[in-house]
């Protein structure tokens, strides 16, 4: 098949040529179906003869695919259609590091960012096992916004120990080959000694390839160089070092010299050990780089500046110049008024200069002591200067999405959204507040909305000195509200003094859409799901959610939003849809969101929750949970889910860890302070539980560890409030259980027959009614029951092996039976 423009693959359609890559061609589609630009890697038909040359293109997409990171190119598929053989990758808009390079030295700030870019893409492949084998620049593209990509895993080897957690199985185990290892693979020029030699390799080898990209970059030149490939390994592998990067370069840091001579040991044992540990060096020296040319940047100017711009600058010295104690401030012109009429002038450019210096020294010092970065932030709810409800998603909106947007920052803790907006529509004093969540700094603001024009009024707080740290008000029209949104959320990390990489900065701006009327259609869902107490609000916020969506099909949060409205659709005490069917919907609308984009932690989120509730996958679902927490370590929802996915597994120690965690991004969430009574209770320590469900106002909670304590009368009185809060159908089942175990069974047979009947209107999870026929001691109809709860995958079987309440079924054969077949550890 001849491939031009216009040729279609199956769902792509050829555009143009984009060149050679690796052991095929490289071609620029659109995918028909999904509408977006892909690059197709197809392998010439004479080519898929050579079955080796097939097993490594195949292990190429194979391995990048078990890999999931911004700085690897994303795989889409492999496919073969008559008798092509591609792969579907995204389209990266950018050049080679090759074509960067242009053959000369790179600045050095440049050169440190695509190192480490490269170096967080190689730690990300290590930790899952697989070594690349093949840096080089060609194998580098930079995109044009300065994101680095690395390709072409075509070489890649994976190691003995696979990280079971961290990739898909399946697709290491497709991706495992047997390389002869006296075979050399790579690039002559980019090997480490022992590849060069043909001899086991491991993940020091591409240590020693990034080392010789990065001496490239710098200076211009190769480490090892000769006139053919076999002068250049008879370089490698001998004794003689590189020339040091100060001969080509004068402005090369010393510490640079120590990470190049150490990435470039010929004697791997005396390399660095780990990727990480050369990732952890660049990243100080890139900042440390950073901060000097900043200082750089601050010095005063030099002879040659204009007598126009030093006057200015002199003047804007004395303007800023500190006061001694007691006297009064006088302005430029005043200043230097008087010293003309003292006669003075002639010395003015003297005491310009220590102004100056005073000026430095205080600035300085101030700087200094505010140096260490503030690690912990409360956004409160922005206020609706607008006073009109219907414009009340808005603020809130802006709000979280702010918090969304920081939270994704690994050095950052910011409170959850529960928390602070515990502190809407109240006059609320910040450094209060921040010394009450326990943050560092707490933001707060206001929005105003009228007709198309957007207002934002934003104020950053210090809260050790309550002094403001930033303050910026915005005047926009509605339809910019992604970029003001964007601008807030990266004044705030300057502000805050994080330390971000090129992936932190790329996390904080990311936008979901730029489709305003799609994203005020999220908002309002948003809105409505945070705010509802009942199934009107939950069907609101699913409309919005599916109208958003529908306005943009690429909108990945959209589609989470879809997912968490289902879950929330799904609860056995929503009384809304039988959970076995929103839990389909649920996993459908994640696994879109994650086709669209893999990054986004709350679609990992909730296709975790639903793994784990409906499929009862286990593996898949601890997988999920920990891809969305590493993606976003402040997604409080990922936590509390976790740690109620470790305490069905009976991990009781990781669950309260988890669980904690949790509390302290959310500490007034009275819900998640109960789940750690929770993890108390499964755990059989009822008298922690008991005080843990008491401060969180717990009353179903407290009356199961009453009910274990066989403090009867207790945990009944305990039911009957939280019934009268809510006649849910958990409520009333643990009513009836406590009738039960509490001798009074003819109250329990009472409440047992209103949940039948009940049942036959809407769901009604047999696993409550279970549960009742165990404290009746009936074990037959409570194993009839929990085998109808089986059948009807009832997300509450994933309770089978922890609660307590069924400690009285675990002797029988048939218990044994059903946890196995739930696939719960035994």
């Amino acid at each position: 098949m001849t491939l031009t423009s216009g040729t279609k693959l199956g769902r792509y359609e050829i555009r143009s040529q984009l060149g050679a890559g690796g052991m095929g061609e490289v071609y620029l589609a659109e995918d028909t179906r999904l509408h977006r630009k892909v690059a197709l890697k197809v392998l010439p038909v004479e080519l898929t003869q050579n079955k080796d040359r097939l097993r490594r293109f195949e292990q190429e997409a194979q391995a990048a695919s078990a890999l999931n990171h911004p700085n690897i190119i994303t795989i889409y598929e492999i496919e073969q259609i008559e008798s092509l053989n591609f792969i579907a990758t995204e389209f990266i808009d950018g050049e080679t590091l090759r074509k960067r390079m242009k053959g000369a030295p790179m600045k050095l700030g440049e050169a440190l960012d695509v190192a480490a870019q490269i170096a967080s893409a190689l730690s990300a492949a290590h930790a899952a096992g697989i070594v690349h084998r093949d840096i080089k620049p060609e194998n580098i593209m930079v995109r044009r916004d300065g994101i680095v990509k690395v390709l072409d895993f075509g070489l890649a080897k994976l190691t003995e120990r696979l990280p079971l957690d961290s990739v898909d199985p399946e697709a290491l185990t497709r991706a495992v080959v047997k390389t002869d290892p006296s075979v050399v693979m790579g690039t002559a020029i980019y090997m480490s000694p022992e590849q060069a030699r043909g001899i086991s390799v491991d993940a020091r080898t591409d240590i020693f390839s990034l080392g010789i990209v990065l001496y490239e970059m710098v200076a211009g030149r190769l480490p090892f160089e000769g006139v053919t490939s076999s002068e250049v390994l008879a370089a490698i592998l001998g004794e003689k070092e590189p020339q040091p990067l100060a001969r080509y370069s004068r402005e090369v840091p010393a510490e640079l010299e120590r990470i190049v001579s150490k990435a470039l040991r010929k004697n791997r044992e005396q390399r660095y050990q780990t990727i990480l540990d050369l990732l952890l060096d660049l990243k100080s020296l890139k900042q440390e780089s950073e901060f000097a040319a900043k200082l750089e940047r601050s010095k005063a100017p030099d002879s040659t500046t204009s007598e126009a711009q030093a006057k200015d600058e002199e003047r804007a010295t004395i303007a800023t110049a500190p006061m001694p104690a007691g006297r009064s401030t006088l302005s430029a012109a005043q200043f230097v008024t008087r010293m003309k009429e003292h006669k003075l002038a002639r010395i003015l450019p003297l005491v310009l200069s220590t102004a100056a210096l005073a000026t430095l020294i205080y600035f300085g010092n101030a700087y200094f002591k505010a140096s260490g970065p503030i690690t912990s932030l409360a956004v409160l709810p922005l206020a609706n200067a607008s006073n009109d409800p219907n414009t009340e998603y808005l603020s809130d909106g802006v709000t979280e999405s702010i918090i969304n947007s920081l939270s994704k920052l690994p050095n950052l803790r910011v409170m959850a959204r529960t928390t602070v907006f515990r502190y809407k529509g109240k006059e609320a004093d910040a450094q209060k507040v921040g010394r009450e969540l326990g943050v560092g700094a707490v933001l707060t603001g206001k929005v105003l909305q009228l007709g198309d024009a957007l207002i934002i009024q934003a104020d950053l707080v210090n809260v050790a000195d309550g002094s403001e740290l930033w303050g910026e008000q915005y005047n926009r029209k509605l339809s910019d509200i992604l970029v003001v949104q964007d601008e807030i959320a990266k004044q705030i990390s300057e502000r805050l003094r994080l330390r971000l990489t090129g992936e932190d900065e790329q996390r904080l701006t990311k936008r979901y859409t730029g489709n305003t009327e799609a994203y005020q259609l999220y908002l309002q869902g948003r809105y409505y799901l945070d705010n509802s107490e009942g199934l009107d609000e939950t069907k609101k916020a699913l409309n919005f959610f599916e109208r958003a969506i529908a306005t943009d099909p690429h909108y990945a949060l959209g589609y989470a939003g879809v997912a968490d409205a289902y879950i929330s659709l799904g609860q056995p005490w929503s009384g809304g849809l039988p959970p076995k069917e929103a839990l389909r919907e649920a996993k459908g609308a994640a696994t879109k969101a994650l086709e669209i984009d893999d990054t986004l932690s709350e679609a990992h989120s909730s296709l975790a929750h639903v793994t784990e509730l409906y499929d009862w996958d286990w593996i898949g679902a601890e997988r999920e949970y920990k891809r969305s927490l590493e993606l976003n370590p402040n997604n409080t929802t990922s936590h509390v889910w976790y740690s109620e996915y470790l305490q069905a597994v009976g991990r009781n120690t990781e669950a309260m860890a988890e669980i904690r965690r949790a509390v302290e991004l959310d500490p007034l969430n009275n819900f998640i302070k109960a789940q750690i009574g929770y993890v108390f209770y499964t755990a059989r320590q009822y008298d922690q539980a008991i005080e843990q469900f008491q401060k969180a106002g717990d009353h179903g909670g407290l009356a199961w560890a009453y009910e274990e304590k066989k403090m009867y009368n207790e945990a009944i009185a305990e039911l009957q409030k939280a019934i009268s809060l809510g006649r849910t159908d958990f409520a009333v089942a643990s009513l009836a259980y406590g009738y039960a175990v509490s001798g009074k069974k003819s109250e329990a047979q009472k409440v047992l027959a209103e949940l039948k009947e009940r049942s036959k209107q809407r769901y009604v999870s047999p696993f409550f009614i279970a549960n009742i026929y165990i404290g009746l001691g009936d074990k037959d109809q409570a194993f009839a029951w929990l085998e109808k709860a089986y059948e009807d995958d009832d997300q509450w079987m994933i309770w089978l092996k922890s609660y307590p309440q069924m400690d009285g079924l675990r002797s029988d054969p048939r218990f044994a039976d059903l946890v196995r077949r739930v696939g719960l550890p035994q």
